[in-house]
Parts: structure tokens; sequence; C-alpha cells
């Protein structure tokens, strides 16, 4: 794997999130919602009626682009010919699980009346913060491959990837105040490693 994707450590992850939460609509302070309760996990698009601090806006701010990539990376897999079973479903899963994901915290954003991109419209895999994502490079050489070559390299991708989301949603446990986007991480958390041993052990396979 390319050492360049190795994730950064949480303090650096959490540094990017507490420097970036100083320039969010909120300013690092808390802010009520008036929408009604839902679960992290039911798909709504809406976060329960409860505070939320910087913490919760930089996790969903960079969470959003995060979980699109991975979703990107999972169409272009599931385009290909000659892919194993095993690693298709796998995409199919992955992309089920992150698309509702997605609206569900573009959702909580603006019942927050927080923007739904990083402050300043930036990229946040260019300041460090957002662990796993793969460059322009990357997803050319995803796009290029074929059978068992596409399979490998998707797998070792969406590993780093998978690592990079999971430290953002440490973070997030550690440093977050809303329930539902707390109960949320705590799942992309779990969920995220048992699929990374999943893959690495179709990785093995192949």
């Amino acid at each position: 794997m390319n050492k360049k994707f190795l994730t950064l450590s949480t303090a650096a992850v959490a540094a990017a999130i507490t420097l970036a939460g100083c320039g969010s609509g909120s300013g690092g302070g808390t802010t009520t919602t008036g929408t009604a309760p839902a679960t992290a996990t039911s798909g709504s698009a809406s976060a329960s009626a409860a505070a939320h601090n910087s913490a919760d806006t930089m996790f969903a701010q960079m969470m959003i682009p995060h979980h699109a990539q991975a979703v990107e990376m999972s169409d272009v897999i599931l385009k290909k010919q000659n892919v194993p079973a095993k690693v298709t479903a796998l995409a199919e899963k992955i992309k089920a699980a992150q698309s509702p994901e997605i609206e569900t915290m573009t959702g909580w954003l603006k019942s927050w009346n927080e923007s739904t991109a990083a402050p300043g419209g930036h990229d946040m895999s260019s300041h460090g913060a957002m662990g796993g994502m793969m460059s322009a490079d990357d997803m050319k050489k995803l796009d290029a491959a074929q059978g068992a070559e596409a399979a490998k390299l998707f797998l070792a991708q969406m590993i780093t990837h998978h690592q990079g989301a999971i430290m953002m949603a440490n973070v997030e446990k550690d440093g977050g105040q809303n329930p539902d986007a707390v109960a949320l991480a705590k799942n992309i958390s779990t969920a995220q490693q048992k699929e990374i041993q999943e893959m690495k052990d179709l990785l093995a396979a192949l």
C-alpha cells in the first residue's frame, strides 16, 4: 500500500477539526434545531432536536465527501467485468450503507444552519484532516484496472479509505455533542472496522 495513504494520528485530526470549527457558523458554540427526532441509522435527514458543536459540524462536513468518494469507488468497480462476486457484493454493501448516510448528514447540516461544505469550500484532504482519501491519480488507476487487478486495487484503496473514516469517527465520538452524530460515528467505526477485516481476507484470497 502506498505510504502516502497511511492514516494520520487522531490528535492531528482533532487539531484540524478544532481549527476548522473556529470558522464554522456555530462559532464553536451550540445551537438547537426544531426538527423531529431521528436516529443516526434511520436514514432520516434530520438530527434530534438537540445542541450541536463545531466537532459535529466538521464531522458531517468532512464525512460527506469522504463517503461520496467511497460510493464513487464502488461504482467504478461495479461497472467492470470479471471482478470476483465477493468483491462486487462488498462494493454494493458499501454503496448501500454510505449513500443514505450522506443524505442524513446533509440534512443535519441544513437543520443546524451550517454549510454542507467544509469551511471556505476547501478540500479538507489538502489540510491533512480527511484521512484515506484517494488522489485523482489513484482514481485513474482504479478506473483503468481490470478483472482481478481491479479487485485487488479496489480492496487495497478501500482499506486505506475506511481507516481514514474510522479516525474521523473516533474524533467525533470523543468530541461531538449531538447524540445522533455521535451514534453515527460509532456505527461507522464499528461497521467499517468489520469491513476492513473482510477486505483483508478477500485480498489475501485473490
